[in-house]
This record gives structure tokens, C-alpha cells and sequence, in this order.
């Protein structure tokens, strides 16, 4: 069984640009440990997006190879890679995502019936519950605070019990004790064996992680263990981004 939850090979990714050919992605390879918790982080351009999409299966690489465990991703067709996509990973996004007119108990729910399962109650209302939320599930999206609303958007993605949860700026959208709360959270979720991986522009958001890798122009150019957020700063700020 393979030990890294993710794994690249040279992954590169280019798009055709004005002006010629645009590299996104410049030979990345990478191994993401289970049960970790890693910050990507990076000046505007320089890959980020790009590397969490091809990794969560939403883009294809124009080179290399990507795996999910032992799943190699880049020969998937599309229909096996969503049936993957439903299954095994989870997302968390800056926006919400919730469908208003549903409650929160519905709107968790709302994977697995994308999936083709029969929702079991008491799973929905077990993940609502690890987030806090277990008196709410009654309520819609407009009866929440944002910080409640991205909770419920977390259970969503936990309920299919995913191999890897990516978030993209999660906390963007929050203020920073709501933001706090989501990331002790997300904190939470690794140290009991949730592989996480999250974009992010905050140095608090991403001293949470167990390793922040830092891009600049398509490749990862430098990587801290165990980071405190003055550390994060001053990498960025070297690298010439400005941090939140």
C-alpha cells in the first residue's frame, strides 16, 4: 500500500497564453504523507490554484503523472474521474457552495445522493455534529453565520469519508476568530489521520499545517516543518509576495 496519501512525478501543466505558451506547473513532483496537514503558498501566478486543481483530479496535467494512493489520476477517463472526484475527495472553497433553499442536513447530504447512496441520517448528523453543528441541522444557509455556513460546507466534505480534503482559501471569506475556529478544525481533522491540503495567502492560516511548500513560477521553491506565522511572513515577503 502506498504510504503517501498524493503523489506527483513531474507534473507540468501549460496553457497556450497571447503571447505564446504559458507554464503554469513546471516539473512538480511532490509526496503528500496521510493523515498530514499542508499550506500551499505562493505570490499571485505562481501555480497554486493550478497545483491543487490537477492534484484533486479537476485539471489535467499537459505532462507527468499524479496519484491518489495507488490510483493514478492522469489516465482516467472523465466519467471514472468525477466517480472518483464524489468518493474520495472532499472540497471546501472561500464561497459557501450551500444551496439555500435546503437546510444544512440536506445540503450535507447532498454528495451522497450525487453519488447515487442512500443518505444514513445518522452519518449526516455524526459529521454535522464533529463540526459543532449538531443542534443546526434543521437550518438553512440564511439562518447561519458564515462561519457556521463554511462549518457546514467542512461536514459536506467530510461526508463521504475522502482520502483527501482540499481546501481553497477556506477562511478567505471569514473574520479571523470565525477563521481560527475552521482551521483548529481543519487541525483537528489531521491529527485524527484526515490528509489535508490547503491554499491559502494568510501566514496564521497556514501556520496550522504540519508543512507549508512555498511556489513561485510553476515550481516549489523552498518548504518549512512545523512553521509559526513570522517564519511563513518572511519566507513570502523573500519571495516577493506581500502576505495577508
Amino acid at each position: 500500500m502506498n504510504h503517501a496519501a498524493v503523489q506527483l512525478r513531474s507534473v507540468t501543466r501549460s496553457y497556450a497564453g497571447k503571447s505564446g505558451a504559458v507554464t503554469a506547473l513546471d516539473a512538480v513532483s511532490l509526496d503528500i504523507p496521510r493523515g498530514s496537514f499542508t499550506a500551499v503558498m505562493g505570490p499571485s501566478g505562481s501555480g497554486k490554484s493550478t497545483l491543487l486543481q490537477c492534484t484533486a483530479g479537476l485539471d489535467r496535467p499537459t505532462a507527468g503523472q499524479v496519484f491518489l494512493g495507488d490510483t493514478e489520476l492522469t489516465g482516467l477517463s472523465e466519467r471514472r474521474l468525477t466517480l472518483l472526484r464524489r468518493s474520495r475527495i472532499g472540497f471546501v472553497f472561500q464561497a459557501f457552495n450551500l444551496l439555500p433553499a435546503l437546510t444544512a442536513e440536506q445540503n450535507v447530504a447532498l454528495p451522497l445522493r450525487l453519488a447515487g447512496r442512500r443518505p444514513k441520517r445518522a452519518d449526516v448528523l455524526g459529521v454535522l455534529d464533529r463540526v459543532g453543528l449538531g443542534g443546526r441541522a434543521g437550518h438553512r444557509p440564511g439562518e447561519l453565520s458564515g462561519g457556521q455556513q463554511q462549518r457546514v460546507a467542512l461536514a459536506r466534505a467530510l461526508v463521504t469519508r475522502p482520502d483527501v480534503l482540499f481546501g481553497d482559501e477556506p477562511t478567505g471569506a471569514l473574520d479571523s476568530t470565525t477563521g481560527r475556529e475552521v482551521l483548529t478544525l481543519l487541525r483537528t481533522m489531521a491529527d485524527d489521520g484526515q490528509t489535508v491540503i490547503m491554499v491559502t495567502h494568510d501566514p496564521v492560516a497556514a501556520s496550522y499545517a504540519d508543512r507549508v511548500l512555498f511556489l513561485a513560477d510553476g515550481r516549489v521553491r523552498d518548504e518549512l516543518h512545523a512553521p509559526v506565522a513570522e517564519e511563513i511572513a518572511a519566507r513570502m515577503t523573500r519571495m516577493g509576495a506581500v502576505p495577508c
